[in-house]
């Protein structure tokens, strides 16, 4: 099926202003905000996260709000060729939000243009800007209003509009879903120029096609936030198995319980099994005064080890009896390697901002400048067997030089009218393979062993996805997508029938001469 939407009308004015001086393109376009050349944030919106590709936009827009970013789409609507990619906090890995020789806006400088507190059927909900970060939003929340969102990332310094594109997962997505499905109202300036709002019942295939949407159809402004009361404390706790059907096993039991009787945070990852500092056994221990004890590792163990990190939320009113007997009553139905337990108790914000401390340590060593040739799928529980043997105990039993995350979800706790996709089952799993490149080592032979993995998992038949994905073809999007490919591509054509929005994904590529989008492409 083919949605023919008609031709563009080209404005020679609009064209012939890509000439003009920075000043004067403000000035036609009215903006509240700013602008700048290309040439000049060349060190910025140029690059991103990951450290694989460096494109430089035509112009870095920093606008005021929903209105600027409104006329800059329209503005790119009027020439033949622009495009206008949203640029969070620089956090993609592929590109995603890069535009070349086109437009990027700096979300982040609307980061103060919304924040408001609601109670909704005597609920509470928190409106925040699409370019606010996590981390920000958490600050507010809880010193303000002693609340918090339900659903997070493992590190916040990321955008809401950023994250709501995707999916935003960390280890309270198996109860409350991933913050896609924490989100009741959203403000969007689509591929059209158009500021709409839109809900489960306002405008709603616009709402859920953003969700998940990687930024096709549009760009998020306002997020409406499901809030709840915020613990005090939480101990942190991690504990260790050398085998993976064990570890699986304890894992989905976990995921499954209901709430009072599981733990509030479930996550797990996989470390080689040896001594190395930075990814073996001494990077487990939450406590750095306990050393871990390699001589509790059965003999039978292999090349790696695995770990659950978990957390349980308290008050500080809670008798630290009470506490004890809850935790320990829970780690008592579990089966990890006796005298290969480590915890702490901490501040709830504390334990939230724990990627930031890692950052900073990162960034003093100029790790968190090097290349981040991360990989991020979503594994079916059928098939997670399979590929742990074949890609963590064999590709990965040296590890990656950074974390292997991999924890259960239940894709119930997912919004199927999203944009997301998933793989089939109730329960399948996010496997992140979080590399930091070292310095004087190829980032080539990371992404090539990144594409080796991908291409197993093809060829072997096993039901992924990749999350927050990157491909080159319209084939491997289609199969991406499977039988939402055709869904995906009708929202396209009705927020976006240009397809100016997003092109760093290489999703749709804008046609100069027409606004054609097929499913067949």
């Amino acid at each position: 099926m083919i949605a023919c939407l008609g031709r563009i009308v080209h404005d020679n004015d609009a064209e012939s202003k890509l000439d003009d001086d920075v000043s004067t393109i403000s000035k036609s376009l009215e903006l509240q905000g700013s602008i700048e050349s290309g040439d000049v944030v060349s060190c910025s919106a140029s690059k991103d996260f990951g450290g694989l590709y460096s494109i430089k936009p035509l112009f870095l827009i920093k606008p005021s709000g929903a209105e600027d970013i409104s006329r800059v789409v329209k503005f790119a609507a009027r020439t033949s060729n622009l495009t206008v990619a949203a640029r969070g906090n620089g956090h993609s890995i592929n590109g995603q939000a890069m535009s070349d020789g086109g437009l990027v806006i700096d979300m982040r400088s609307t980061e103060e243009s919304h924040f408001e507190f609601l109670t909704i059927n005597d609920s509470p909900h928190i409106d925040v800007s699409g370019g606010a970060l996590w981390e920000d939003v958490l600050t507010q929340c809880v010193s303000r209003f002693g609340l918090a969102p339900r659903s997070w990332t493992d590190y916040l310094s990321l955008t809401v509009g950023g994250t709501l594109s995707n999916a935003g997962v960390s280890g309270q997505a198996f109860r409350y879903g991933p913050q896609t499905s924490n989100v009741t109202e959203l403000e969007v300036v689509t591929g059209k120029g158009e500021i709409t709002v839109c809900s489960e019942t306002l405008n709603s295939e616009l709402f859920f096609g953003v969700l998940g949407g990687l930024g096709q159809f549009g760009i998020i402004t306002r997020a409406r936030v499901k809030l709840q009361p915020a613990p005090d404390m939480v101990r942190w706790i991690r504990v260790v198995y050398s085998e993976f059907d064990e570890f699986t096993r304890d894992a989905e039991f976990l995921v499954t319980q209901e709430e009072g009787e599981s733990f509030d945070y479930v996550e797990g990852f996989v470390f080689p099994n040896r001594d190395d500092v930075f990814d073996g056994w001494p990077s487990v221990p939450l406590d750095p005064v306990h050393e871990f004890s390699p001589g509790h590792i059965p003999q039978t163990a292999g090349s790696v080890l695995y770990s659950l990190e978990l957390a349980f939320h308290y008050r500080n009113s809670d008798p630290p009896s009470t506490v004890d007997t809850v935790v320990s009553r829970i780690l008592g139905r579990l089966g990890f390697v006796e005298g290969l337990k480590s915890q702490v108790d901490v501040s709830y914000t504390e334990f939230l901002q724990r990627v930031k401390r890692a950052e900073e340590e990162a960034r003093a060593n100029g790790c968190w400048d090097r290349p981040h040739p991360w990989l991020n799928l979503f594994v079916s529980k059928s098939d997670i067997v399979k590929f742990d043997r074949t890609v963590f105990k064999t590709m990965l039993k040296d590890g990656v030089g950074g974390p292997m995350l991999i924890y259960p979800l239940l894709r119930s706790r997912w919004d199927n009218r999203s944009s997301v996709a998933l793989p089939d089952g109730e329960i399948f799993y996010i496997v992140a393979l979080l590399r930091f490149v070292p310095k004087g080592q190829s980032v080539e032979n990371s992404v090539a062993q990144n594409q080796e993995i991908v291409k197993w998992c093809t060829r072997e038949g096993l039901d992924f996805k990749l999350y927050l994905p990157h491909y080159q073809s319209i084939q491997d999007w289609k199969r991406h997508f499977g039988n939402q490919w055709s869904r995906f591509v009708d929202r396209k054509a009705c927020f976006d029938p240009m397809a100016i929005l997003a092109p760093g994904q290489n999703i749709f590529r804008r046609d100069p001469s027409s606004v054609i989008i097929s499913r067949d492409l």
